[in-house]
């Protein structure tokens, strides 16, 4: 598999540079005492071009970053696996046993006042609306059940992965008339999302990258960032408040300059301007139902003190 995937890359760009892998290749991993399960996608260590000379100001300046090997979902995270996280009779009804005590001992979103599908969908849909803590806090809950680390991919690591070795505006090249064949957006969509794996997977097999919806990343998002971080390693801003945060990947509703691999969306207080608690949810975005969320599992696995740390970090409260 990674010698395809490496050869794949030199192929589309031989000036990319990649490193060897020091992973088992890709694989499918089961949610224990359950039927669920979902896809992981092996991405090699490797050095790319970040952003974009043609973008807007804050793709720029395109500077050389060099990432550790990952995992990624090849997949959006969907209804399927995220439901069972938001209500413990969906996860009781997924169980094929008692729910072990650790694991109902994770906190769990309140329930929203509204659906969250907006009528879209459930079955191999995306999931969608929730927060960047709500999205953290369901990779708590496959950690607990698994004991594998998830977490949310670096701005950095989302645009190497959609990339796939490529230095064109989409990860299939330059030619925004060819989305329709590996994007739902707003030209096709019917202005909903759709299961997940329908469209062409780009180079590196992971589907949905443009469009369908926008993925949530860890990063803080600074418009200047390129300019001002001078990590060329793993980087990543580590975020410190509660707006804005890093979006990537554009959604069914967005137009092709929007779906671009290097194109970074900001989070916004105008997400929940309808939510009608005081304060509002820590937990979903009833005004986003156009941003979902995407896995990453890294190569190096943290310590446990570093897992403790991402996992439970406080939420800041939105008044």
């Amino acid at each position: 598999m990674f010698k395809k995937l490496i050869a794949a890359a030199l192929i589309i760009s031989p000036c990319v540079q990649i490193f060897a892998q020091n992973s088992t290749g890709s694989y499918t991993q089961s949610i224990n005492g359950t039927k669920l399960k979902f896809d992981m996608q092996a991405i090699p260590a490797g050095k790319f071009k970040m952003g974009s000379k043609a973008g807007k100001a804050d793709e720029q300046p395109v500077h050389e970053v060099k990432l550790d090997a990952f995992w990624i979902g090849k997949h959006e995270v969907t209804w399927d696996i995220f439901e069972p996280f938001l209500y413990r009779d969906y996860e009781k009804k997924a169980s094929e046993g008692a729910i072990p005590a650790e694991v109902d001992a994770v906190t769990r979103p309140t329930k929203p006042y509204l659906d969250m599908t907006f009528g879209m969908g459930k079955e191999h849909q995306p999931a969608v609306a929730m927060t960047q803590y709500n999205a953290i806090q369901f990779c708590k809950w496959l950690y607990v059940r698994t004991g594998v680390f998830y977490r949310l991919p670096t701005e950095a690591e989302w645009e190497y992965a959609c990339k796939a070795g490529s230095e064109t505006a989409y990860s299939f090249g330059n030619d925004a008339s060819k989305l329709d064949d590996y994007a739902w957006f707003k030209d096709n969509s019917n202005n909903k999302t759709h299961q997940v794996g329908l469209k062409k997977p780009n180079a590196w097999g992971l589907f949905d990258m443009h469009g369908n919806v926008s993925e949530w990343t860890y990063d803080q998002y600074i418009a200047d960032f390129y300019s001002k971080d001078k990590t060329t390693e793993n980087p990543v801003a580590k975020p410190e408040k509660l707006y804005p945060n890093a979006v990537r990947g554009g959604s069914y509703d967005e137009k092709p300059e929007n779906l671009t691999s290097t194109a970074r969306l900001a989070s916004d207080p105008s997400w929940k301007q309808l939510d009608p608690q005081i304060p509002k949810s820590n937990w979903w975005f009833p005004e986003a139902p156009f941003v979902g969320m995407r896995l990453v599992r890294p190569a190096k696995t943290p310590s446990k003190e570093e897992i403790d740390a991402y996992y439970n970090k406080q939420p800041i409260k939105d008044f």
